[in-house]
């Protein structure tokens, strides 16, 4: 059987692949796939391993005569006609659990950074402009006693309100269902999103992209953030109206922002550029070697798992 990978994922996992006699086939480039070169590739495919900047659509998913199952790099999947996907017999599978600790971990060094203006103080020290120590340099935020809000109660939010909680923070959430065990363990409580817009100190956004979070914070919600509050998002930059984020930052009606993602990778924004209040990252929540190299492992067992007339571990 044939497997296509669209990128070079960690080599444990090809090997993995390899030792089960798979045909492995890669694209070797380290960007996205052309698609001209991706409809070629996946004709005579078994098997798919897909990354976010990988669209497969209806055009893709009948490109493929013989595949049985996609496996996306990802936790997300809105690169994928999922509903297409299924109506063709495709079983569609992510990675979910294995990068929850580093999106976690990188969500709060966003926090940092805004809150005690790392980047800044980085710039400032490397641009030769710290002569002496001054009373009022670069003055940040404390957390303790803070007011941490989370969208999305999952297993990203619930890692980061922890993460939260050890830092002194009060933490309320928005979710569509009560998370009894993150009240728990953090003494966190349920909220609805205006409430939470309207009093945290901290919003850390933890949504999957779908057709009801699309601009989920638009002009308005956005409208309701606290001067003082702090934003972050490292989930999927089209729940949050990012030209409406960047008007806010630019009139400072908020104190910063720190994105891991954008509304429109890879293109981004060049006004978010011009912004001192704005940390920015070229989406690297999930950029550890652990947690990449245990997302192309549950990728590559999804595989071998369906291939091999057995259910998929992680179905979508």
């Amino acid at each position: 059987m044939k497997i296509f990978i669209t990128r070079k994922i960690p080599q444990k996992a090809i090997n993995f692949l390899k030792n089960k006699n798979y045909e492995v086939s890669i694209y070797k480039k380290d960007q996205p796939i052309e698609r001209k070169i991706l409809l070629k590739n996946i004709k005579t495919a078994d098997g798919l391993i897909s990354l976010l900047t990988d669209k497969i659509d209806k055009e893709v998913i009948d490109s493929m005569k013989d595949c049985k199952v996609i496996a996306n790099f990802a936790v997300g999947y809105n690169n994928i006609d999922v509903g297409y996907a299924i109506s063709k017999a495709i079983i569609v599978t992510n990675t979910p659990g294995v990068l929850t600790d580093s999106t976690a971990d990188l969500t709060m060094a966003l926090v940092l950074s805004c809150a005690r203006r790392i980047n800044e103080g980085e710039k400032f020290l490397r641009a030769g402009e710290y002569t002496h120590w001054k009373p009022n340099l670069l003055l940040g935020v404390e957390l303790k006693d803070k007011i941490f809000g989370i969208l999305g109660a999952g297993r990203i939010g619930s890692a980061v309100a922890t993460r939260a909680k050890a830092f002194g923070c009060k933490i309320i959430y928005f979710s569509r269902s009560k998370n009894i065990e993150l009240e728990k363990h953090t003494g966190a409580k349920k909220v609805p999103l205006n409430y939470l817009l309207r009093n945290s100190d901290f919003v850390s956004v933890h949504l999957p992209s779908t057709k009801k979070t699309y601009h989920l914070l638009d002009k308005e919600k956005l409208s309701l953030l606290k001067g003082s509050a702090i934003f972050i998002n490292t989930s999927r930059g089209e729940i949050v109206d990012e030209k409406e984020l960047i008007k806010i930052l630019q009139k400072k009606k908020i104190h910063s922002a720190g994105l891991d993602v954008f509304e429109n990778e890879l293109n981004i924004n060049p006004q978010l550029l011009k912004l001192k209040n704005a940390v920015l990252l070229p989406h690297i929540g999930s950029a550890t070697n652990k947690a990449r190299t245990e997302m192309a492992m549950l990728a590559a067992k999804n595989i071998a798992a369906v291939l091999s007339g057995k259910p998929p571990i992680t179905p979508v």
